[in-house]
């Protein structure tokens, strides 16, 4: 397995931006992933990219606010929140896996997740 490590979550206000990072170690992988649990619902898809070429893809909630990228050297992924809502409010949980999907199975290495709070 992949060993990820996230971090850079907190309290913001409604409008405002935060940036997570997941640091991997371990084994190599294909493609990494952003999802996130909010109170009371499921874990969702929010952003994935392919690690080779960064090619990417977002859910319609967060796109054109929310960018994935990565750092090869580092071998972590970010994820820039921009333009907040109280509606973001989650645990954002990092992982990685073979292929670039939005299908949460599809996954087998996860972070331990870090909690996001937007106040409105």
């Amino acid at each position: 397995q992949v060993q990820l490590v996230e971090s850079g979550g907190g309290l913001v206000q409604a409008g405002g931006s935060l940036r997570l990072s997941c640091a991997a170690s371990g084994r190599t992988f294909s493609a990494m992933a952003w999802f996130r649990r909010a109170p009371g619902k499921e874990r969702e898809f929010v952003a994935t990219i392919k690690w080779s070429v960064a090619s990417t893809y977002y859910a319609d909630s967060v796109k054109g606010r929310f960018t994935i990228s990565r750092d090869n050297a580092k071998n972590t992924v970010y994820l820039q929140m921009n333009s907040l809502k109280p509606e973001d409010t989650a645990v954002y949980y990092c992982a990685a896996g073979p292929v670039m999907t939005w299908v949460r199975t599809r996954y087998d290495s996860w972070g331990q997740g870090t909690q996001v709070t937007v106040s409105s």
